[in-house]
């Protein structure tokens, strides 16, 4: 009976052991193996063995990209305008040793090591330019981490700026500022307005001064070179004279006997002494 016991115990004890010694390691992952506390080897994808009781499954490592959210977080840039700002970095462990033995979490180090860089590179940007250099901060990210990255084992496949946006604070801000500036395009396009309206104006009254003046000059200059016609034409005869004064003198007459305002039109009784008279010459006797 006590044998029987024996073998049993023998027999559940290779059980265990060869459960033990037996790792079957699944693809897309590494297992670091730990010997009496200290790194003895990388287990590879598929089945290995390993002494029991002396090695141990220390770490399993995924070996495939791990997505790594990025906390939201609030950033202040160069001209204090305050943005919210948060991302996605793509990292894969191309080493597990330093993956492991390198830093305690490497998953948490890449996250704050993101926050704490995309902070510093929006913090360098003024408000404007943050909101669109996606590209330019996303490229200037994964520079600024792979350095740190690589010697944690770990490659940056690729770092995503999810949203760059204004804090609801300054969204208020920039809608006042949106609209006092549109209020003082307004203003400015109405002074311009006027402005121009004016300057057209006083054209407009220049242009028409000018042609007054033009159009003087040139009845000034016609009505000289008629009476200069006229002085050659009648020479020292007064008939002629007295015709065209008389005639300019009827038609005078008749202007003021269509107006609403005359009432009564007294005629020299002498018209032909009158029109002697205007040219001061008197009646021969």
């Amino acid at each position: 009976m006590g044998f029987e016991i024996v073998v049993i115990a023998l027999a559940i004890f290779a059980i265990i052991t060869v459960w033990k010694g037996v790792r079957i390691v699944a693809q897309g992952e590494e297992w670091v193996i730990e010997r009496l506390g200290k790194y003895h080897r990388t287990l590879p994808p598929g089945l290995s063995i390993i002494i029991p009781y002396l090695d141990k499954v220390a770490y399993k490592v995924v070996t495939k990209d791990i997505i790594l959210d990025v906390p939201e977080q609030e950033v202040i840039t160069k001209d204090n305008a305050v943005i919210i700002t948060n991302a996605i970095a793509f990292i894969k462990v191309t080493d597990p040793i330093k993956a492991v033995y390198g830093i305690v979490d490497f998953a948490e180090a890449i996250r704050n090591l993101v926050q704490t860089t995309l902070r510093s590179i929006t913090g360098e940007m003024e408000l404007d330019q943050a909101l669109s250099s996606r590209e330019k901060i996303k490229l200037r990210l994964k520079e600024s981490i792979s350095d740190e990255a690589i010697d944690w084992g770990l490659t940056i496949k690729s770092v995503e700026i999810q949203d760059i946006k204004p804090s609801d604070s300054m969204v208020k801000s920039m809608e006042l500022q949106a609209a006092a500036e549109r209020e003082r395009k307004a203003v400015v396009t109405k002074a311009e307005g006027a402005k121009q309206a004016m300057i057209l104006e006083a054209e407009g009254r220049l242009e028409s001064a000018k042609r007054d003046a033009v159009a003087q000059v040139t009845l000034a200059d016609a009505s000289s070179q008629a009476i200069q016609k006229v002085a050659q034409a009648v020479g020292d005869r007064d008939t002629p004279m007295l015709y065209l004064l008389g005639e300019k003198y009827i038609l005078a007459l008749d202007k003021l006997a269509e107006s609403g305002n005359s009432k009564l039109v007294i005629l020299p009784a002498d018209f032909q002494d009158a029109m002697r008279g205007l040219l001061g010459r008197g009646r021969t006797s």
